[in-house]
């Protein structure tokens, strides 16, 4: 099964997504399955995973209605505070549907780059664990000392089971090598390759030029460095939309991987998602 680790459904109408302005304007717009169902089709995906795109209860549950009734959604990764005394009661709620994997909280938007060190309940991080749902981290390369500080915390509170922990790091270069030593440190991280992490500072451009390519050939080597076993391919669609298309990053990243076995490439789209998410 070939799947996208990552992408997003939006309608700015809902009002709760702080980072959407009507400024940005190739993504101030409703996004939904309809207008990703080609693309998937042209590319092979049979199914995503959705994750949160506002830090609010409400857009996840939104995101939960559209997966009820919506076979290409596999997954959804939602949003809890996790800083709440209501936390815990709230991802139990949550998890009654089946469709929900896991949670993500958006550091890179927190003031505090240490806030997941002391922020979050106990309570709320054990109820993940008890219901082996996976924590995704938006993350730029600063917040890792903080990430695996809080990892092996989260390690501590329960050796019976596995912690999951996937990255979903704002990175160039300097974050790619924070992230090794992450994955080399707790062995627990599994990296998501975005195009949004990759795409130029100039929005004008509409596709990826050399600049890019070079980058991405780094990325590349670097991240599979950390074991092919580690590493799920998303889309971040339509935030890939400020600069390329769904099937030229879906063909990039296949070229990139390209020279690796057909298992770890199975892997990569689709294998590692499928069990780190529990699709």
């Amino acid at each position: 099964m070939n799947i996208d680790a990552h992408q997003h459904y939006w309608n700015p109408a809902r009002g709760d997504y702080g980072w959407l302005t009507p400024d940005m304007e190739p993504l101030y717009r409703v996004f939904g399955s309809e207008e990703l169902a080609p693309l998937r089709q042209a590319t092979g995906i049979d199914c995503t995973v959705v994750v949160q795109a506002a830090p609010t209860v409400e857009e996840t549950r939104y995101l939960l209605d559209l997966a009820r009734n919506d076979d290409s959604i596999a997954g959804v990764v939602g949003w809890v505070p996790l800083d709440s005394p209501e936390a815990s009661n709230l991802i139990e709620e949550l998890a009654r549907e089946p469709k929900f994997k896991g949670v993500r909280p958006m550091l890179q938007d927190l003031p505090d780059d240490t806030w997941i060190e002391h922020a979050p309940r106990e309570a709320a991080i054990q109820r993940l664990i008890d219901l082996d749902l996976a924590f995704d981290a938006l993350i730029f390369a600063r917040h890792v000392p903080s990430l695996i500080r809080f990892v092996e915390r989260s390690e501590a509170q329960d050796r019976r089971r596995s912690w999951r922990e996937a990255a979903d790091p704002r990175w160039y270069r300097g974050g790619l090598a924070a992230v090794g030593r992450w994955h080399r440190a707790t062995r627990r991280v599994t990296a998501k390759a975005l195009l949004q992490i990759f795409r130029s500072r100039d929005r004008s451009k509409p596709e990826l030029d050399g600049r890019n390519l070079k980058t991405l050939r780094y990325a590349s080597h670097r991240t599979i460095r950390t074991g092919a076993s580690d590493v799920g391919w998303g889309s971040d669609w339509p935030v890939l939309n400020l600069n390329g298309s769904y099937t030229a990053w879906h063909a990039t990243a296949k070229s990139l991987t390209s020279h690796l076995e057909k298992a770890a490439q199975d892997a990569i789209f689709g294998g590692n998602a499928h069990a780190f998410y529990r699709l």
